[in-house]
């Protein structure tokens, strides 16, 4: 199974909706196996977004995720990576689809609620950013077989 990072954004977190996004991807079936709220730092964060750290807009990012503390998740599942970028939907909240997480609460492409990783590697890259090995939990999910067909896990 795929572990894969989001970020409920300060967008989130402000808007008081941390709640019903953790539920959207609880009822999806991906398993939370590590969640803590924390204030990024400028050196996370040009870590974190280096490719666009020489971009104009980036001070403006950075502005937006130290607005108030932001909550880190690690999300389990079979394509686990996939499965929460659809769930996010495009990073233009204008143009996401609805039913997707930025097309019910985001008409915005910097205030888009969630951050979800873009593939197997960086996902492994960015849980090791934020979360040491200590925080991350095996156990066993009671209803597994009940969200996937027992060949699928």
């Amino acid at each position: 199974m795929q572990k894969t990072l989001v970020i409920l954004k300060p967008s989130a977190i402000q808007r008081g909706i941390a709640g019903e996004i953790i539920s959207r991807f609880e009822k999806k079936g991906l398993q939370i196996v590590g969640m803590k709220m924390v204030e990024l730092s400028d050196e996370i964060l040009e870590n974190h977004y280096a490719h666009l750290k020489n971009k104009p807009f980036f001070s403006r990012i950075k502005n937006s995720m130290q607005t108030s503390p932001v909550i880190l998740m690690v999300a389990k599942g079979v394509g686990a990576v996939e499965v929460v970028r659809k769930m996010a939907g495009v990073t233009n909240g204008r143009e996401a689809l609805p039913g997707t997480i930025r097309g019910d609460y985001s008409v915005s492409v910097q205030e888009n609620i969630v951050h979800a990783s873009d593939s197997i590697e960086t996902a492994d890259i960015e849980i090791k950013r934020f979360f040491s090995e200590d925080e991350i939990f095996e156990y066993p999910q009671q209803l597994l077989p009940n969200i996937y067909a027992n060949d699928e896990y």
